[in-house]
């Protein structure tokens, strides 16, 4: 198909060449009257079909596109193909978007999208009940000023977004709700909203259950307890030959106790909400009696005791609750005593325990190293689960519970701190608290 430049410059060389043969055969007068009424033809044609353009510009539909003719038949033809077009992207794009809203209508969480500045661009039917907006009405509005809540205008300004929000709605105080943001293109964020009114209903009722039934078998195990206790102190009221058993019945009702008051322990970390008390600790004095702690147990419990060695750095402090603190060290450096040999099976030589308090990258980092078992890999992001073991047959010799592990972690989620743990079997293991910078006191400030 010719370029309509060259069907134009065709169009007036046949306009001159029927002028040019005019004049040889009449007068110039005649060729130049006709070469002149050609042009100015051509001009008025090019004006009809210029207006018939404007005017379907003002109100453009595929119905109304002119058919047109000579050069503009294929302007308006190639118009028409690409309105086509267009109109095809439009349906595309429209069902598109429908099936999208039809896919986020269906999903249980609330979806909102952020602008650069946190204003509301566009929010799911559930988000709207979620957190209690109207987007035709909240459109461009920021969100803080619709969700006045202190810490979750601090959680959306800080942009730290590994851990998800907790947000009680005001509009709906019994509802419980799990934020979410994620960043997106052009500083804009996602805010997902997740209904967890009944998952937590269900953990504050496992919860209360687990508190009340350990709360109740309490009692009558520590009568039970008292009374085999006061049977093997008394002279002849044992047979001989029941000796053993009741030395088992002793060792297995001491073990109950002991879960019991774990669980309980446990439970009560679970249903702090509040913050817990901010007060400096000294780290040196605190680490020491966890280390004299540790040389008794490792004498009452090995053939020979274990070598444990203290390092602490004197300068740095750190702020929280001693004694929930003091509860969580003192797990990890008896879970290193309990499952660390005397002596190495290797090279037969005495294994040793190294606690150290040290600063890391401006951080606070508790460590207990041990030159023991070790732990598969595949059993350590396991290890703060619930009654979780490696070794059962060791742990209840050794006179664990399962829950050590797990009242670490939750104390240490109270003081947002991490647990690292990395291990190699028949090498050893490490045991990392690591504090975020704002709990770390120095203590050369401090004074």
């Amino acid at each position: 198909m010719l370029d309509i430049r060259w069907k134009a410059a065709l169009t007036i060389c046949a306009l001159g060449i029927i002028s040019l043969f005019l004049w040889l055969i009449t007068s110039t007068t005649t060729a130049l009257i006709v070469f002149a009424s050609g042009l100015i033809f051509y001009f008025i044609r090019h004006l009809f079909w210029l207006s018939q353009l404007h005017d379907w510009l003002k109100k453009p539909a595929l119905k109304t596109i002119p058919e047109g003719s000579g050069l503009w038949e294929d302007v308006f033809t190639g118009l028409l193909r690409y309105e086509r077009s267009n109109v095809q992207q439009q349906n595309d794009l429209s069902a598109a978007l429908e099936r999208f809203q039809l896919a986020t209508a269906a999903m249980p969480d609330g979806l909102v999208i952020l602008s650069a500045s946190n204003a509301i661009e566009w929010c799911t039917p559930h988000a709207e009940s979620q957190l209690g907006l109207n987007l035709s009405q909240d459109k461009n509005l920021p969100i803080v000023n619709l969700i006045r809540n202190s810490h979750f205008i601090a959680y959306l300004y800080n942009e730290q977004f590994d851990e998800p929000f907790k947000l009680t709605p005001i509009h709906q105080p019994e509802r419980s709700l799990e934020i979410e943001l994620i960043s997106l293109a052009n500083q804009q964020k996602l805010l997902i909203s997740r209904d967890m009114t009944q998952r937590d209903k269900v953990e504050t009722m496992r919860r209360d259950f687990i508190a009340n039934v350990s709360h109740e078998l309490r009692t009558p195990l520590t009568v039970v307890g008292g009374f085999l206790e006061t049977l093997s102190d008394m002279e002849g009221a044992i047979p001989a030959n029941l000796k053993t058993y009741f030395t088992m019945m002793e060792e297995q009702t001491s073990r109950m106790r002991r879960i019991i008051e774990d669980l309980l322990t446990l439970s009560t970390l679970e249903s702090k909400t509040e913050s817990p008390d901010d007060h400096e600790i000294n780290m040196a004095s605190l680490l020491t009696s966890i280390q004299n702690d540790a040389i008794g147990l490792s004498q009452s419990l090995k053939k020979a005791p274990l070598q444990i060695h203290l390092h602490v750095d004197p300068t740095m402090n750190i702020r929280g609750a001693q004694e929930e603190l003091r509860s969580a060290f003192s797990n990890l450096v008896s879970n290193a005593v309990r499952y660390t040999p005397a002596i190495e099976v290797i090279n037969n030589q005495p294994n040793e325990i190294f606690i150290s308090w040290e600063s890391q990258n401006g951080e606070a980092v508790f460590s207990v190293r041990d030159t023991g078992i070790g732990i598969a890999q595949a059993h350590i992001d396991r290890l703060t689960e619930r009654f979780y073991r490696v070794d059962r047959s060791r742990s209840r010799e050794t006179g664990g519970t399962g829950l050590g592990l797990s009242i670490v972690k939750h104390i240490l989620i109270r003081h947002q701190a991490k647990l690292d743990i990395s291990s190699t079997l028949d090498v050893g293991s490490t045991f990392s608290v690591i504090f975020p910078k704002n709990r770390v006191v120095h203590i050369s400030q401090s004074q």
